[in-house]
């Protein structure tokens, strides 16, 4: 037996809170590179606490995920940033343990600001990527 639902059932469902989804978050990260370089933040928060990563955070509502790029890295490295190019999107569902989060990298330049460690941020700083280690990495962020 098949069981079908009218439009207008469905329609009231979804109003009055009936069904629950289950979303991936959104979240951004931002690449900020100079002279071959890129800024890592040393995270003072779980998960990962102690580790390194690309600055970044959740998009909030209503808010576009290039907005939310430029926000989250001035709020974790002081840095006021233009963005370049999207690296990628990353979406597997084991790459965050605090559940399904899908990220947007950007490419981003530093336009203006002095580099300091803010928000979850312990500290901020230069890293060329070709001497980064997985083991010292939050996140998927070798990938």
């Amino acid at each position: 037996m098949e069981l079908t639902f009218s439009r207008e059932l469905l329609l009231f469902a979804v109003i009055n809170d009936f069904m629950k989804y289950k979303n991936p978050i959104p979240v951004v990260d931002a690449i900020i590179e100079k002279d071959g370089k890129i800024v890592l933040i040393k995270r003072k928060i779980k998960p990962f606490k102690g580790k390194l990563a690309i600055p970044g955070g959740h998009v909030e509502y209503g808010e576009i995920v290039e907005d939310a790029a430029k926000r989250e890295a001035k709020e974790e490295t002081a840095l006021n940033i233009r963005l370049i190019d999207i690296l990628g999107v990353y979406s597997d569902p084991k790459r965050d343990p605090r559940g399904h989060y899908i990220t947007t990298v950007f490419v981003a330049k530093s336009i203006s600001g002095k580099l300091k460690a803010a928000s979850d941020a312990k500290e901020v700083s230069f890293y060329y990527p070709m001497n980064l280690k997985k083991k010292d990495l939050a996140f998927d962020h070798l990938k």
